[in-house]
């Protein structure tokens, strides 16, 4: 596989650049295959092409989208093990996660696929009884997609999903880190019949992040951003989107919190913040990695909590592969930092060595303060945080005690109480007895302060990719 070169698409056509780079693989640290690396050549070729497909595109009826993307999950579907294959390479994701990014990505397919024929303007009444007018919603152009790799296919595939059934074309800036897999995806569209230039991609070494983002934004034929990815990098989004008058769509990271009152059910609690704080070795920006427990049931709720994590991600599982050494070494230091002030440890072990230095194993933190790293820093990692709390004030105080606002977990069997914990929460999502990690094409995503903002799925991401024009006439 190392001499195999990862290409690009620009107007239908793979394209491989004299310039590469290596791609490593976080479950073996050993190099996979080399990928292309853009250059600003290779961005306004990707942008012409874009462009020049809009042309028609824009004018393509819906039937032909949604037809498109039917046949394109019938094409995930015989290619599921090859895709599954490249993702299980490129990010060290088990067969389960790799499985249900692809079944996640069919889903989204089939519901936009349906509604494509949705968008529709309207006919409002003006003030001249001899007038008319006419509200369109047309699409923007050209749309820049960039999109992460923890979950791929997912995110991918959504970044320029909507803004291609709302009669957008666009550039998918796909990660170094799992380009193979993003090709992959790209290429079930073009193998579905996509025209060409409708959907381009492109991929760059890291050192050229700064100029091919920043020549991409400001190029005038790009007319809106999608994100998704750290608030870090998000914020950087936002500044040239900013500088350059172009709307964007951001989906940033979080610091989730799970509630779990006294009267909750506590196996359903621990099983689901078990899982919502690990599955893919925690690196999901819904993870729960505050836990609120009452005072009343902590006790009983930590052994099971203990016990829940030991059973589904226990020594007899293979250890959890982060991305790189570098994110196994951040929440390393977090841990250190926390200990080092008075923290507790409530299960796992911070200093156990693995077989590689990109494997690390759950560790859940008790008596955790606001002096301590990890209270306010995202671990994006398979670390968790047990807190204390007596009172419904006490808990929206510390859930709301955050930069981030994207999802949230309450337990409780008063529902009620369950959605008067909901309205007071600022976050974008609160999953009542459910884990804090919850994704689907028929429920609008998206967050609160430094979360971002906009939203996917749903008619409303079909929304954020069309814009309003007012037609007025005379009878």
């Amino acid at each position: 596989m190392a001499e195999y070169t990862v290409p690009f698409f620009i107007n239908g056509e793979e394209v491989v650049t004299p310039k590469t780079f290596e791609v490593t693989s976080p479950a073996t640290q050993k190099v996979v295959h080399k990928c292309s690396s853009a250059t600003d050549a290779e961005v306004q070729a990707a942008v012409k092409a874009a462009d020049e497909a809009f042309k028609t595109w824009r004018k393509s009826h819906p039937n032909q989208r949604r037809d498109i993307f039917h046949k394109a999950v019938e094409i995930f579907e015989k290619r599921k093990e090859e895709l599954g294959n490249y993702m299980m390479t490129e990010t060290g994701a088990p067969r389960q996660w790799a499985d249900f990014n692809i079944q996640t990505a069919k889903d989204l397919l089939l519901d936009v696929a349906g509604r494509c024929n949705t968008l529709e303007g309207s006919f409002p009444v003006v003030n001249d009884p001899n007038s008319g007018a006419l509200v369109l919603q047309e699409p923007f152009g050209v749309i820049l997609a960039v999109a992460p790799w923890n979950a791929p296919y997912i995110l991918g595939i959504r970044s320029i999903l909507y803004p291609l059934a709302a009669g957008n074309t666009a550039i998918l800036k796909a990660t170094e880190l799992c380009p193979r897999t993003m090709w992959g995806l790209c290429s079930v569209f073009h193998e579905a019949g996509l025209p060409k230039g409708v959907l381009n991609m492109l991929v760059h070494e890291p050192a050229n992040a700064p100029a091919i983002t920043s020549s991409l934004i400001s190029n005038p034929l790009v007319k809106k951003v999608n994100f998704t990815g750290s608030t870090a990098v998000g914020r950087i989004i936002g500044r040239l989107a900013g500088e350059n008058l172009k709307p964007v769509l951001l989906e940033l990271g979080g610091k989730a919190s799970a509630i779990v009152w006294e009267d909750a059910d506590l196996d359903n609690a621990a099983t689901q913040c078990a899982l919502g704080a690990f599955l893919n070795s925690g690196q999901i920006c819904m993870s729960t990695e505050r836990i609120l427990v009452h005072k009343k049931v902590r006790a009983e709720f930590e052994k099971k909590l203990v016990g829940a994590v030991e059973n589904i991600f226990g020594p007899q599982t293979p250890a959890p592969i982060l991305i790189n050494s570098v994110a196994v070494d951040k929440n390393k230091k977090l841990l250190a930092d926390a200990l080092s002030k008075g923290a507790k440890l409530l299960y796992g072990n911070p200093d156990a060595v693995e077989e590689t230095a990109t494997r690390m194993r759950p560790v859940i933190l008790s008596g955790v303060t606001t002096e301590m790293d990890i209270y306010k820093t995202e671990s994006f990692g398979p670390t968790t945080s047990v807190y204390e709390i007596e009172t419904e004030e006490e808990a929206l105080r510390i859930a709301n005690d955050t930069e981030y606002g994207l999802t949230s977990a309450v337990f409780t069997e008063d529902l009620r109480r369950g959605l008067r914990m909901a309205k007071e929460i600022e976050s974008g999502a609160v999953h009542i007895n459910s884990m804090t990690v919850h994704d689907e094409a028929t429920l609008p995503h998206g967050g609160a302060k430094e979360s971002g903002h906009g939203r996917f799925n749903t008619n409303k991401g079909l929304q954020e990719w069309v814009r309003s024009k007012t037609v007025t006439f005379k009878y």
